[in-house]
């Protein structure tokens, strides 16, 4: 026993003495990097919530029942208060190493055995790879991140289509370089509206299956969070600064709910005519707009405030609108689609009057109208030049080009079958028309005026819109 004991001691005093000796060149070793709050609350909390395909999320388990045991979430809440997201920091930075991912339970436990993880995790493996965006950002925060410095090394944005397919449980992200789909959310039953942050980090997808607001990574695609809201969601919109989400609530009883995106919790139901269909925030960023086809009507809310200004009530159903803007960058003109009515009103902003209304061309001889499903016209987008609007309709299987002031027709585009709605790449040059009825997205050539190409998606798209994502 003496002898192993020697041996034991001459092993570990080499070890023990290279770590109390200074360096070579004479100076101190490195202090090990702090861990940085900010970045543990916006970066490190959302990895706890999210859903990946597989696997149960980790708040799920460690709510209760285990050594790591995380603040329970607030009701009707999908993000811990600072006072909770301090507790789940002390608890969490007791179980890393600062300056050595590798050495850090939390990074080692969940990754894959192969990848240099830990031989199990009861939790299951929810990393195959150290290249995993995740893990990534978890090792990021041990080696002293910030949200400053995660700024300044933020890969580059690009222009992405974000598709919703509503009738399936994914929503597909275009390339509109390429015209090929590069990425898809999984997990989203029913999903109908979106909208993105500014800063190209996530991307929010209002989900009718569960009635909430869902919280995607705009890097891993994955689900990080579900906002509960008042009823059944349709379609949404965003803040020109990312700090609030409208939707609109598809019940009797009208509502434009708004979701805090810092708290990720609804915090007020704002009243409107009839249940909600479709929400807007004008270009300028100074108003949300809410239609109702229930209430015919459409309510403008000063977004500042978050109260009504004024509405408008019509002879039929408000759907899909889009939005003309003076030179000074002050809205116009708004153009409103209507039930059962093949063209769209013209709206005066600043006298809340309608002054016109367009009828589309008839539909081509010897081509089968489409009822089922829609409104007869749907979905509509103005270019950011302001010199061009595109039209659906659904009627029609076809987009139809106006140009700006004057509204004259420029032409038509036959697209798939039953388009329901149409986004346009920041140039203005390209339009994305989804085609409900065919599976389908045509690209169509706002100069050109004719269809590029198709691309397959889910199932029955509908909504999309153009974001900058990673």
């Amino acid at each position: 026993m003496l002898r192993f004991k020697l041996v034991l001691c001459a092993l570990l005093l080499p070890a023990a003495a290279a770590v109390a000796q200074p360096a070579a060149n004479g100076s101190a070793p490195a202090a090990a990097p702090s861990l940085d709050f900010e970045f543990f609350k916006a970066r490190i909390e959302p990895i706890f919530t999210t859903k990946r395909p597989g696997n149960a999320r980790c708040i799920s388990c460690h709510g209760d029942g285990t050594p790591m045991k995380l603040t329970p979430l607030p009701e009707g809440s999908a993000a811990w208060t600072d006072a909770e997201a301090r507790s789940n920091f002390d608890l969490i930075r007791a179980r890393v190493v600062p300056g050595n991912p590798d050495q850090s339970r939390l990074l080692r436990h969940p990754l894959a055995e192969e990848a240099g993880g830990d031989p199990h995790h009861d939790g299951g493996k929810h990393w195959t790879s150290k290249t995993d965006p995740e893990w990534q950002t978890l090792a990021a925060w041990v080696n002293g991140a910030t949200l400053t410095s995660a700024a300044a090394n933020t890969a580059p944005l690009h222009a992405r289509i974000v598709q919703t397919n509503s009738a399936g449980d994914d929503v597909s992200i275009i390339d509109p370089t390429t015209n090929k789909v590069v990425g898809r959310v999984v997990g989203i039953e029913v999903n109908h509206g979106a909208a993105a942050a500014p800063d190209g980090s996530k991307i929010y997808v209002s989900n009718e299956a569960n009635s909430t607001l869902d919280v995607v990574d705009a890097r891993t695609l994955r689900v990080m969070s579900r906002i509960p809201l008042s009823g059944h969601p349709n379609n949404i919109s965003i803040s020109h600064d990312g700090k609030r989400v409208y939707i609109a609530i598809r019940e009797q009883k009208g509502v434009v709910d708004v979701v805090d995106t810092a708290s990720l919790a609804r915090v007020k139901s704002i009243p409107i005519k009839g249940a909600g269909h479709n929400t807007y925030v004008t270009p300028d960023g100074r108003y949300v707009v809410a239609g109702s086809v229930a209430g015919s009507s459409m309510t403008i809310i000063d977004q500042k405030t978050e109260e009504i200004v004024w509405d408008m009530v019509f002879d039929k159903g408000v759907r899909p609108l889009a939005f003309e803007q003076n030179k000074d960058g002050s809205t116009k003109r708004i153009f409103v689609q209507l039930s059962d009515y093949n063209g769209f009103a013209v709206v005066d902003f600043a006298t809340h009057k309608e002054v016109q209304r367009i009828a589309l061309p008839k539909i081509a001889a010897g081509k089968k109208e489409v009822l089922e499903g829609g409104n007869t016209s749907h979905g509509m987008a103005v270019t950011a030049d302001n010199t061009r609007l595109i039209v659906n309709s659904r009627l029609n299987s076809a987009a139809y080009i106006y140009s700006l002031p004057d509204l004259k027709l420029v032409g038509g585009v036959d697209v798939g079958i039953a388009p329901d709605w149409v986004t346009l790449t920041p140039d203005g040059k390209m339009a994305y028309v989804a085609n409900a009825g065919s599976n389908s997205v045509s690209v169509v050539d706002m100069g050109g005026v004719k269809e590029v190409t198709r691309i397959p998606v889910g199932q029955v798209p509908k909504r999309n819109i153009t974001a900058m994502l990673p």
